[in-house]
């Protein structure tokens, strides 16, 4: 029979065989629940009384079975201290057909992944206390789908002040990502009747995916040294998803001339723009480009996220939306997932109005500018390496020469010697005749680790290099 107990301090779900005694019984289910690992070293059990009450058993069944556990070394009994599990190691079953995991990247310089060593712990534990010391009503209680109203107001006034969005907290969206955030407008448009959205060419390949998966045709659009050309778009594309202020992967920033001509194409045939502007705090040779959204404010989505100043795990995104998708957009976030968790929002908010978020993002600034002329000094020395983009953003582009071996035997040759990066042939939708390149992170490493990572990156690429020179 199943039995559970849920005394003061501890719950656990056993099985007490009906077909054994009941002192049988219950040592052997004690006894599978410690090898098991349910029962961890030093939990302390309850008292044999109040065992007894809540399985129905008599005390002595429960004092003999303690004792008998005790004598085989699987518990430890001290008067006046009561009884815990011992410290024995808990059985593990070996599948079969089980992998073992994958060790990591001795060195990740993926790009778009920021030092999360340096996430503001202690601006954030302030924030938390703040946040927990107010109504508890209001932080535990059910969400709302547009996002709390504290972070939206917060976000809609971080954005003017910083990227020059123009917007009212009544037309931010939070969404657990840009990932979902892109998911729910896709979804939106495809409803409204859209059939085309152009996308750059390079651009990120999980990103195209997620507007595919909803059924919209993806119409490339080439990018040169000023960004997009955005004079492919035509009166058969319903919506045109950008990086204005730093293309991924190629590091350029959209020309102003195409900056106006996007919005005027927007405005005469009544496209929609998605301004991606995923790292947009990040320029270290003069203030940061503002956002694209400022030009034609009706017509434009603008997007951003946490995930590159503070960290991808926590999921927290935001969109600034034209008006009229408000009440779709959110509808479409209820039936996904009802809202985004509160409490992240909250402490989130109280974080940009404190303006510890600010002062973050400069020191952050500051460090991965650091970083990144250290990379490029480096790649100087390395000859058929070309460094393509503006300074900014949280990794590089250079792009290889012909007397290199073939981007993905670079790459894994990489791989091979523990260093995560990625390849610019995988981000175009149509790679034949494209240059060859590397995308290289400079954020990811912790501050102790960025300059042996770079040593074991460019004595791997002069290694690989001379493969083909040999």
């Amino acid at each position: 029979m199943r039995k559970s107990w849920s005394g003061s301090r501890v719950d656990l779900h056993i099985d007490l065989d009906a077909s054994q005694g009941r002192r049988s019984a219950l040592e052997s289910a004690l006894r599978d629940a410690i090898r098991q690992g349910r029962l961890a070293a030093g939990t302390l059990l309850p008292s044999t009384r109040g065992l007894a009450t809540e399985l129905g058993l008599s005390r002595g069944t429960v004092t003999a079975a303690y004792d008998q556990l005790a004598e085989e070394g699987y518990l430890t009994s001290r008067p006046g201290s009561g009884t815990t599990v011992a410290d024995i190691p808990p059985e593990t079953e070996a599948s079969p057909s089980a992998s073992p995991i994958p060790a990591g990247p001795r060195h990740d310089l993926r790009p778009g992944l920021p030092d999360v060593s340096a996430f503001p712990a202690r601006a954030w534990l302030a924030a938390t206390r703040r946040v927990v010391a107010g109504s508890r009503s209001v932080m535990l209680g059910a969400g709302d789908p547009q996002g709390r109203i504290e972070l939206r107001t917060a976000v809609a006034d971080y954005l003017g002040r910083t990227r020059g969005v123009v917007t009212t907290p009544d037309r931010i969206v939070i969404t657990s990502g840009y990932y979902q955030g892109l998911s729910l407008l896709s979804d939106v448009l495809v409803r409204s009747g859209a059939r085309t959205v152009a996308v750059e060419d390079p651009s990120h390949n999980v990103f195209r995916a997620v507007v595919q998966r909803t059924g919209l045709a993806v119409r490339p659009m080439p990018v040169d040294a000023d960004g997009a050309r955005v004079d492919a778009l035509t009166h058969e594309v319903d919506a045109v998803l950008l990086t204005p202020s730093h293309q991924y992967p190629t590091g350029v920033p959209l020309h102003p001339s195409r900056r106006q001509a996007v919005s005027a194409w927007a405005r005469t045939t009544g496209g929609l723009v998605i301004e991606d502007d995923y790292d947009g705090e990040y320029r270290y040779d003069r203030q940061p480009v503002g956002a694209l959204q400022g030009i034609a404010p009706d017509r434009t989505v603008y997007c951003g996220t946490a995930s590159k100043t503070l960290g991808p795990a926590l999921r927290l995104a935001w969109m600034a939306l034209p008006p009229e998708l408000v009440k779709p957009v959110v509808a479409a976030k209820q039936l996904a997932d009802l809202y985004t968790e509160s409490l992240s929002q909250l402490v989130l908010a109280d974080l940009i109005t404190s303006h510890a978020y600010d002062r973050h993002v400069r020191a952050s600034r500051l460090r991965y500018r650091r970083r990144r002329e250290l990379l490029l000094a480096r790649a100087a020395g390395v000859p058929g390496l070309t460094v393509r983009g503006v300074p900014a953003g949280l990794h590089t582009l250079v792009t290889l020469s012909a007397d290199w071996p073939a981007e993905d035997e670079v790459r894994s040759f990489c791989a091979r010697h523990g260093l995560a990066l990625r390849g610019l042939s995988e981000l175009h939708i149509d790679a034949h005749g494209r240059p060859a390149g590397l995308l290289i992170g400079f954020a990811a490493p912790p501050e102790h680790a960025y300059r042996p990572a770079l040593d074991a990156l460019f004595d791997t690429l002069l290694t690989a290099r001379s493969f083909r020179g040999a």
